[in-house]
């Protein structure tokens, strides 16, 4: 979790204004270098160099992240084993449930949705490809925490916290860890609005030989609609069962 070496202050800047960007949808000279507290100078001179690199857009002055990125985030993703792999899966989960189903793995100590599948009747939510969360507000995020050396899991605590996103986020840490022993003994995790208020979801890890999560799957949904033997027993065996699946063809393939 340690970083070495110093950093290039240029590059960091760049990246500083391109993460702005993002956040803000969108923003021009002025507010960029009112957000971060640089000279105009400095902003207009980064955002002419992504305007001709062809990473950032101008429209009218308002500057916004462009589609090469994209581009980017796709190569990352296709050249994952586990993506690969688990793609299938993930939308025959989604085909079965009607509801999300999803994909989670840990970069830099947070979770990064890797894919999400829409099902049948499957509620608007606000993940994506390549949104990163805390992993503990999340029941992939608390699968893969779960089958993680616990020094490991200290660290990551140790540099992101455990933000509150709900009233039902757990902000505790020696709770956290009594919800991963639990996570471990059964298999899978439970998310009970504790990132999106109404949102329940299952999740289970995918796993390598030494049973080290490297990614997980899940399926979230409406709590209306994931109630009673549904949220406990019927979800958890889909995601257990896709889980399994994909940690055998990722052994095989």
């Amino acid at each position: 979790m340690t970083t070495t070496g110093s950093p290039v202050q240029a590059a960091k800047t760049t990246f500083e204004i391109i993460d702005t960007l993002r956040e803000l949808d969108g923003a021009g000279v002025s507010e960029l270098a009112e957000r971060l507290g640089m000279p105009t100078s400095t902003i207009h001179d980064h955002l002419r160099t992504l305007e001709n690199e062809e990473y950032l857009i101008n429209d009218d002055g308002t500057y916004r992240v462009g589609a090469r990125f994209l581009e980017l985030g796709e190569q990352a993703r296709n050249r994952m084993k586990v993506f690969k792999v688990a793609r299938p899966e993930v939308e025959s989960l989604a085909e079965e449930t009607g509801e999300h189903a999803n994909m989670m793995i840990e970069e830099h100590g947070l979770g990064v949705f890797l894919y999400k599948v829409r099902g049948s009747e499957a509620v608007q939510l606000d993940t994506h490809a390549g949104k990163r969360v805390p992993l503990q507000t999340t029941a992939m995020g608390k699968s893969i925490l779960a089958h993680r050396p616990r020094e490991e899991v200290e660290a990551i605590l140790d540099r992101h916290g455990l933000p509150d996103v709900t009233d039902n986020t757990i902000t505790d840490r020696e709770e956290l860890f009594d919800v991963l022993d639990q996570v471990r003994e059964r298999g899978y995790a439970f998310d009970d609005e504790e990132r999106v208020d109404g949102i329940r979801c299952v999740a289970a890890p995918i796993t390598d030989a030494d049973d080290r999560a490297i990614a997980a799957v899940s399926v979230s949904g409406p709590k209306s609609r994931m109630l009673g033997d549904s949220f406990t027993d019927e979800f958890p065996d889909m995601v257990l069962r896709s889980a399994n699946v994909i940690e055998v063809n990722l052994t095989y393939s």
